[in-house]
């Protein structure tokens, strides 16, 4: 009886040990920021300005702006949790090969930008980005919000707050902590997890059309959670499946043209 009392209180210890370190490292374990800040022209880009902005607690985020050719709306790309928008170049470019504007931004504590990555910061970041899309006289109605993974929690939520165009979300989940619960199911992630992106409670305040696209074998986001999502989303919205591909299938053309092609059907003013 002695043995077991002092075993359990071991190991007591050790999953108090375990569970206090993971909290303190939390966000190194959510957030894998990428440090490149090259120049956009260094890259191949033409037609494209380095902008920074300043945001309301001080920091200064940077963002590439290519502008929309006449009639044409304006991506706001908010990316996932790792690397740098340098990395999605290609992306850049095939949206300016469709005419679009494209608003590429660098989240604080990634390539350029200070500060670190938190929830709160970088849903400032994210309104920082619209306001400035909106002072270059871009209306509300033509700024399209396109979220990556970790971004797509973002773009929920800044869509929840502000008139837009439309809404593409690539591998989006319910909420970060619901990915976190299922990847430490022996963790209380609910009561710990600081940073927890709960779009499944914003998701119903968003208005504008809305696209998802998920691929059916993603281990990173599961598949479920964008049905799950897409389920609690008002019309008009649209599901569309990448197949049997994983999450690297969002570096993939064909996903970035699905949501080009949706784009495309919409009577964006």
């Amino acid at each position: 009886m002695v043995f077991l009392k002092l075993t359990l209180v071991a190991f007591g210890l050790v999953y108090a040990s375990a569970l206090g370190g993971m909290y303190l490292v939390q966000r190194d374990l959510q957030y894998f920021p990428g440090q490149s800040d090259p120049a956009p022209e260094a890259l191949g880009l033409t037609g494209v300005t380095r902008e920074t902005l300043d945001t309301s607690d001080g920091e200064a985020l940077v963002l590439w702006h290519g502008p929309a050719k006449a009639g044409q709306p304006t991506i706001l790309f908010l990316h996932g949790n790792a690397g740098t928008i340098a990395d999605r170049v290609d992306r850049l470019r095939f949206y300016q090969a469709q005419g679009l504007g494209a608003a590429f931004l660098s989240w604080r504590g990634y390539g350029g930008s200070t500060g670190h990555p938190t929830e709160t910061g970088l849903l400032i970041d994210a309104a920082t980005a619209y306001g400035f899309l909106r002072r270059q006289g871009i209306a509300a109605g033509q700024i399209v919000l396109v979220g990556e993974s970790l971004g797509t929690g973002v773009a929920v939520r800044l869509a929840a707050e502000h008139p837009v165009g439309a809404v593409v979300l690539e591998a989006p989940f319910t909420a970060a902590v619901d990915v976190a619960r299922q990847a430490y199911p022996w963790v209380p992630v609910g009561l710990l997890m600081k940073d927890q992106f709960r779009s499944r409670d914003h998701i119903g305040r968003v208005r504008a059309p809305l696209l998802v696209l998920h691929g059916e074998v993603d281990r990173v986001i599961p598949f479920g959670f964008g049905k799950a999502l897409y389920a609690a989303a008002n019309d008009p919205k649209t599901f569309l499946s990448l197949g049997p591909v994983g999450h690297e299938a969002l570096g993939d053309p064909a996903t970035w043209a699905k949501g080009v092609d949706f784009i495309a059907t919409l009577d964006l003013e």
